[in-house]
């Protein structure tokens, strides 16, 4: 069995060799991926082997397999690489503020509004940061942000979930959606009261924006057990629903603006 020298340390460029061989399989095709010769690549995969003390890759002359070390080892390995690569993006933001990668959550609802203004006032205002959009429900949106997936969220508040800092941006009413002709369309005196006997159309479960409508018709007194019929992925979908004459509907005044 071989000894591992610890008199040494696994550099970065070993790491990424190795990586690079566990993704691919093939010294040649590892080698074009990481722009590194494939005697040099070879020789760094010997070298880590050598530093660790245990067997990585089984060399045929076909192919190239990872040993059971090597299969347990490559995890391991990226992990590393990943971790450095988030060590020096975290250093270039402290050295220059707004700038590199952001990662930033929204909720599908509000994406197609805001969107468009917050990307042009992010790149005007701070040209050297790259913003990555991902668009996602509530639920997955805070999983992300739990595990270091995602920087910021764009959704609706409160949330009350431990460890997540809420910064309200804006308030905004919810306006009733009725089909056209209907004798509730256009007036502006209405009370929450008219929710309580309205075919009520809504979001699917999982969308928070479903829930704070929900939360508005418990204020007006509708039964919690009155039956929502239709539900729709989208706020898009919603409305094409109600234009069909399949009940009303609860949307934000941006999207309805």
């Amino acid at each position: 069995m071989a000894t591992a020298n610890r008199g040494k340390q696994p550099s970065l460029s070993q790491l990424r060799a190795f990586t690079a061989v566990a993704e691919h399989l093939h010294f040649r095709d590892a080698a074009a991926a990481i722009g590194m010769s494939q005697p040099a690549l070879s020789g760094a995969v010997s070298a880590l082997e050598e530093t660790l003390g245990v067997q990585l890759v089984e060399r045929t002359t076909r192919k190239v397999l990872l040993s059971p070390a090597g299969e347990r080892l490559a995890a391991r390995a990226k992990a590393v690489l990943d971790a450095v690569g988030e060590l020096l993006e975290e250093a270039a933001a402290v050295r220059a503020p707004f700038t590199g990668v952001l990662r930033l959550g929204v909720i599908p609802t509000v994406a197609p509004y805001l969107l468009p203004d917050v990307l042009r006032l992010v790149h005007g205002t701070y040209p050297d940061l790259d913003l990555q959009v991902h668009e996602e429900q509530t639920s997955s949106l805070l999983d992300g942000l739990a595990a270091g997936r995602l920087d910021l969220l764009l959704l609706a508040v409160p949330l009350g979930v431990p460890g997540v800092t809420e910064i309200p941006l804006f308030d905004e009413d919810f306006v009733l959606v009725t089909p056209e002709g209907h004798p509730l369309g256009g007036r502006r005196d209405l009370s929450r009261e008219v929710l309580r006997e309205l075919p009520l159309l809504l979001l699917d479960e999982g969308h928070c924006l479903r829930d704070q409508a929900l939360d508005v018709c418990r204020e007006a007194g509708r039964d919690e057990r009155a039956p929502v019929t239709t539900t729709a992925a989208g706020l898009a979908t919603l409305v094409q629903l109600v234009a069909g004459g399949l009940g009303v509907t609860l949307l934000p005044r941006t999207a309805v603006d």
